[in-house]
């Protein structure tokens, strides 16, 4: 009976009943507010301060960080990017696009003849583009005068402008152009119809225009009252470029009344040159760079140009009336020359005598190139005996330089850091000469050069292991070109994009190509010297005009 009092008064829980009590405490326990269990504590000073954005973060998502970059800032990121990556940024926020607007300097725009309605959008965001590129398909219709009329209204900060192919436009167009963006200092236009009346009236009301560039200018003629004056731009004017222009000596009174020029191109333009020189010559005596392409031009010209004292620069490209008479008269008075590039086409009508007139006078000299010239060891060995600072040579397409011309090189030239070679009769043994001369160089390129082989090559690279050797032993024939105006330069120019005119228009900014950089090395490219001037003249101080990413 004891045991069954003891079962009557007592029971084992049952599994069932203990798993229900936990859930019902795991209920309650959830439908408790948080708050009862958490302490009451005072905010920190900092919380307090972010209070509304840690708020804000919780609710709307993650923090931007980059709302704390003052604008300026965020800029200054955005000029590092290229104009792809500028492009995407500008997607990413109201904010983003606003800066990304206010902040691009340069714009390069598709400028078909629709493009007009677009310009008051376009500008409203980019306001600050001081550098624009308007350039049009030359088998579409362009803009007219009425539409750069209207950009010249919406872009205020305009200092350089760029036309291309832009056929529609008359003098008249320019000239009311002209009157409202009286800020510009550069001027590039080519392949348009308007003619004399529209440079002049850039010239005119345009004080700050610093470079000009012009490239066949269709509305030219053979009118005398096409003559363009200097103008207000006078005082300023540093530079003028003219390419291939039927009547491009109506330019000669701007040019001899800008006396602060220091540059001066004249590329494939027709008729003859020698007396605009000498008047040229006669009021722009401060000219310290000059080249000649392709111009009907002989010694005196030459002459003229050896009048200006402060000369440092002369490029003779295909000039076949020059002969050494005229190079004599360069080397009496341009004693400050550092850069001499001679294109002969083989007329050897200059050769070693206006080369030693050259060695004896210009001891300055830095850089010489030669093409088409034929120079022996006399000549060589007075270059490096006097001049000093000679520190790049090429020599290209030339019959006498041999294996003794290369010797001489190797012994006298001690300053030499770059040397070309190409298209001459050399061999393994005048190559040789290079590993125990020239100490201080840095790079050789050897081409098309048929007696070389490439174990000369490979010893000489041995031998001096800190010399760049650049070897190519093919016997293909190749133009030996020295034209420096279009060296690199492709459909668009300076590797800008241009921007198609539609509804949803993305302006791109220019970026500067990397054409001139191909397998071939030091000397690659469309034009063998026009590589040789870039690349020479980039890493030895010369002067550039090219434009930085903005």
């Amino acid at each position: 009976m004891g045991q069954a009092a003891s079962t009557t008064g007592f029971s084992w829980p049952d599994r069932r009943d203990s798993v229900n009590r936990r859930s019902t405490r795991k209920r309650d326990l959830a439908a408790a507010p948080m708050t009862a269990t958490v302490p009451a504590l005072a905010p920190a000073p900092s919380m307090a301060k972010g209070g509304a954005d840690l708020g804000r973060s919780v609710e709307e998502g993650p923090r931007d960080y980059t709302s704390d970059l003052p604008d300026e800032c965020l800029a200054c990121i955005f000029h590092t990017l290229p104009s792809g990556d500028r492009k995407r940024c500008s997607l990413v926020c109201r904010r983003w696009l606003r800066v990304e607007g206010q902040s691009r300097h340069r714009l390069s725009l598709d400028a078909r003849s629709d493009l007009a309605p677009f310009v008051p959008a376009l500008f409203s965001r980019f306001d600050s583009v001081s550098k624009l590129a308007l350039k049009c398909d030359r088998r579409a219709v362009s803009i007219d005068d009425d539409a750069l009329v209207i950009v010249a209204v919406h872009c205020r900060n305009l200092t350089r402008l760029k036309l291309r192919a832009c056929r529609e436009l008359t003098d008249s167009g320019m000239e009311a152009f002209a009157m409202k963006c009286t800020t510009l200092k550069k001027v590039s236009c080519g392949s348009c119809t308007f003619g004399a009346k529209g440079i002049k009236a850039l010239v005119d009301h345009c004080p700050a225009l610093e470079e000009l560039s012009v490239k066949r200018l269709r509305g030219l003629t053979d009118s005398n009252g096409d003559a363009i004056g200097a103008g207000s731009a006078a005082t300023n004017l540093r530079s003028v470029c003219l390419k291939e222009l039927y009547n491009g000596q109506c330019f000669v009174p701007m040019i001899a009344g800008a006396k602060k020029l220091q540059t001066l191109k004249l590329f494939r333009n027709s008729g003859e040159w020698d007396l605009p020189l000498q008047t040229i010559v006669s009021g722009a005596k401060g000219l310290t760079e000059i080249h000649l392409e392709r111009l009907q031009v002989g010694d005196r010209g030459l002459e003229a140009v050896a009048k200006l004292e402060e000369l440092e620069v002369l490029h003779l490209v295909k000039t076949p009336d020059c002969t050494n008479a005229g190079l004599i008269a360069v080397s009496e008075h341009c004693m400050l020359l550092r850069k001499l590039h001679i294109d002969g086409w083989k007329t050897n009508r200059i050769g070693d005598e206006g080369l030693i007139a050259i060695a004896r006078k210009c001891q300055n000299l830095q850089e010489l190139v030669l093409i088409g010239v034929n120079p022996t060891s006399l000549s060589l060995g007075i270059l490096g005996n006097n001049c000093l600072n000679l520190e790049r040579l090429a020599l290209c397409g030339s019959d006498t330089v041999g294996d003794p011309e290369l010797c001489c090189i190797a012994a006298k030239c001690a300053s030499l850091k770059k040397l070309c070679i190409k298209g001459c009769p050399v061999t393994d043994q005048g190559l040789g000469a290079l590993a125990g001369g020239c100490p201080n160089l840095v790079k050789v390129k050897v081409k098309k050069c048929r007696m070389v082989t490439a174990e000369g090559g490979e010893w000489l690279r041995t031998s001096r292991g800190t010399v760049s050797v650049n070897l190519d032993v093919g016997g293909g024939e190749e133009n030996l070109d020295a034209s420096t105006s279009d060296g690199g330069a492709g459909p668009a120019e300076n590797g800008e994009q241009p921007v198609l005119a539609a509804p949803e228009m993305t302006p791109g900014s220019s970026q500067r190509g990397g054409g001139s950089k191909s397998r071939l090395g030091l000397f690659a490219g469309r034009s063998l010297i026009a590589c040789t001037f870039r690349r020479w003249s980039g890493s030895h101080g010369n002067p550039s005009s090219g434009t930085k990413r903005s």
